[in-house]
């Protein structure tokens, strides 16, 4: 699936209980989870819809109220991105070669279509309703897949070692997105083998490292709407997500 018209509009959003943003005004941010299966916990070894604690708590610690959006149908996305007020494609395993054109790579990892199906049709989703967007690792790979773009199935150097993150500095476009939220060079937590290769339509980058990769990218057509190489829930620096917050409050009121 390619997203070619971000123009149109869906119905407006219902926000959460009491009015836009839920309880207290908070804006209700979702966070895409993944199905794992053998999980376990305590005397249970069950599927688990599973999200790394350290998404919520960014957000939570940057003024929003996180809700996990675990796995559906694609035909549902719309109906979940008019309840929320922003959203959040989180990192995860790589994207299928398939979805953009590509032959796989032996070092790219096992497909998982449910999670691509899902997520693409959420982003599709936030895109058409204006609803401010933040793609994560494997999100902001998905957001370019998404528009057109294809990625680079293996990169070296942006991983400490397996299940280890590591970090390097990126550098800001100036006059970007992102360097309007952070203007100087910043050191992010990096775990990632694969980065964007050609752009989808309408992305332009916003951050690099420094061997020239891609580590930002944003939309200037669309009203918030940006992804980052890195993790941001890995790391003390809240100001990418607070700037999330702060558009799902203006998009909300």
């Amino acid at each position: 699936m390619t997203v070619t018209d971000h123009g149109a509009k869906s119905p407006q959003r219902t926000g959460g209980p009491g009015g836009p943003g839920g309880p207290g005004g908070r804006p209700l941010i979702g966070v895409s989870t993944y199905l794992e299966p053998g999980t376990r916990w305590r005397v249970w070894e069950l599927e688990a819809a599973l999200l790394p604690a350290a998404y919520p708590r960014l957000v939570q610690r940057a003024g929003g109220l996180a809700v996990m959006l675990p796995p559906d149908a694609p035909e549902h996305a719309a109906a979940a991105v008019a309840r929320l007020d922003g959203l959040v494609i989180a990192g995860g395993p790589d994207v299928d070669p398939a979805r953009y054109g590509a032959e796989r790579d032996p070092r790219t990892g096992p497909p998982a279509p449910e999670r691509d199906a899902w997520e693409l049709a959420l982003i599709e989703a936030a895109l058409t309703a204006d609803v401010p967007l933040l793609g994560i690792c494997r999100g902001m790979q998905l957001l370019n897949v998404a528009l057109g773009g294809t990625l680079v199935q293996h990169l070296d150097g942006h991983a400490e070692a397996e299940g280890v993150f590591g970090g390097h500095p990126v550098e800001p476009v100036p006059g970007s997105l992102y360097g309007g939220i952070v203007d100087a060079q910043a050191l992010v937590p990096t775990y990632h083998h694969q980065a964007v290769d050609r752009l989808g339509t309408g992305l332009v980058p916003s951050a690099h490292a420094a061997d020239g990769t891609v580590e930002a990218v944003e939309l200037p057509s669309a009203g918030w709407v940006l992804g980052v190489q890195w993790h941001p829930e890995m790391g003390e620096d809240v100001r990418v997500v607070h700037a999330l917050v702060t558009a799902a409050s203006r998009s909300a009121a």
